[in-house]
């Protein structure tokens, strides 16, 4: 996958809201990737709750990875605008491609239940380590359990690892 890594304008310093919106667009890509990865897995996720399930869980993750290199290189209230920023818009992406399949949500918006699943992630997340070379194992292992419970039975048919 190819992402530009440098601004147009390099001469003033970026807000972490600014960055955060960058960020949001390619972690919004990174996810689609991985339900394409999932498919030719052979993993059976049409678009549908199922697909939005398993994007929302997969976006709280890249937040997650997202907010610890925040840790590491932003002032703590530069890390808490720009986590904010990211989820909220992650959401906001979220919110209006789940509309343009789904319909309208009804009484919860979609991106309140995203920013809601994200704050109920979080404590468990906040209990996993990463550092330079990522995340520990069961940073992912929860990933894994999560998905898990969305992907339950929904391999297709056949289907054998390599």
């Amino acid at each position: 996958m190819r992402i530009k890594s440098h601004w147009f304008k390099d001469d003033k310093p970026r807000s972490a809201q600014q960055l955060a919106g960058a960020a949001a667009f390619i972690v919004w890509r990174v996810a689609q990737n991985a339900l394409k990865r999932m498919r030719v897995a052979r993993f059976d996720i049409d678009p549908g709750p199922q697909y939005f399930a398993f994007s929302s869980e997969f976006l709280v993750f890249l937040v997650q990875i997202a907010d610890r290199i925040a840790y590491q290189r932003l002032e703590a209230s530069e890390r808490v605008a720009f986590t904010t920023t990211l989820a909220t818009r992650l959401g906001e992406i979220l919110e209006d491609n789940q509309t343009d399949l789904l319909g309208p949500p009804g009484e919860v918006g979609y991106r309140r239940r995203f920013i809601s699943l994200f704050n109920e992630c979080s404590p468990d997340y906040a209990e996993f380590r990463y550092d330079d070379s990522g995340p520990d194992f069961a940073f992912l292992r929860y990933l894994g359990n999560r998905l898990l419970e969305i992907m339950h039975g929904k391999i297709t048919p056949g289907w054998s690892p390599k």
